[in-house]
Parts: structure tokens; C-alpha cells; sequence
């Protein structure tokens, strides 16, 4: 202990710099369960859109889209998505599934949707990257 209270000491960047890396491994493993929405994997997601029947909206660029989408996605701008949330109402007893690149944006969406009342609000687990990882099938071009 006193050999840790010496490097503190002497070294105080270096322990700042662990601290903040501790810091947001622990927001990384733990910051989905804080943010309310429920991350989904590909393989859960798949199972919600042929049991439920629920809604992906994809939250990429258009370019991106196009590139490479999930099957009966909609393309919905990150800018224009709070102009669209009276549209998915009609999602609501179904299900939503926000994705997006990586993830780290369908969450932040998820939770905006969840706050206007809606239930059953998901996120894609590491967006589209984890659907291609998974070798799940993507559409191009547009619907």
C-alpha cells in the first residue's frame, strides 16, 4: 500500500490515466444496462423480426444504406430521426430496433424514443458491423 501511495505520488499522470481507463471499461460493460435500452445481438434481432414482426430503422447516412442494409429497414437520417418519432407509432405494439455503424448511436435514439412512451425499444449490439460479422444477410441499393 505504501509502495502505491509513492507511485500515486510521484507519477500522478500516469495514475490519472489509469483511473479514465478503468473508468470507461466499466462505462463499456455497463453502460447499456444504465441506459435502459436492451442491447440486442444479430441473432436476437432476427428473432424479434420473424416472431414479432418488429421494425429495424436504420440511422446510417443514405450512402451507407445503400451500401448495405437488413432486410425491410428504413432509412432514417440521425438528423431527422426526432422529426419521424410520431411516424413510428405505428411500430409501437410490434417493436423498434434502432441501428446504426457501431451501435453507439441506436442507443442514444433507443432511449429518446423510450422516453416518448414506447416499450419495446432496441438497439442493434454493434450496429451493422456486428449483423456482417455474424454473416446475416444485407440488402444494397435502395427498397
Amino acid at each position: 500500500m505504501e509502495r502505491l501511495l509513492e507511485f500515486v505520488g510521484n507519477h500522478p499522470l500516469y495514475f490519472s490515466l489509469l483511473i479514465s481507463i478503468l473508468i470507461l471499461l466499466i462505462w463499456n460493460f455497463f453502460g447499456d444496462m444504465l441506459s435502459g435500452v436492451k442491447s440486442l445481438s444479430p441473432e436476437e434481432v432476427t428473432g424479434l423480426i420473424n416472431r414479432e414482426n418488429a421494425k429495424v430503422l436504420d440511422l446510417r447516412t443514405q450512402k451507407e444504406f445503400e451500401k448495405g442494409h437488413i432486410i425491410d429497414a428504413i432509412n432514417i437520417s440521425i438528423d431527422q430521426a426526432s422529426e419521424h418519432f410520431d411516424e413510428l407509432k405505428k411500430y409501437k405494439k410490434n417493436g423498434v430496433i434502432f441501428c446504426c455503424a457501431s451501435g453507439s448511436v441506436s442507443i442514444k435514439r433507443a432511449r429518446k424514443l423510450m422516453n416518448e412512451g414506447y416499450e419495446k425499444v432496441f438497439s442493434l449490439k454493434g450496429g451493422i458491423l456486428s449483423w456482417q460479422n455474424a454473416n446475416l444477410p444485407l440488402i444494397k441499393g435502395l427498397k
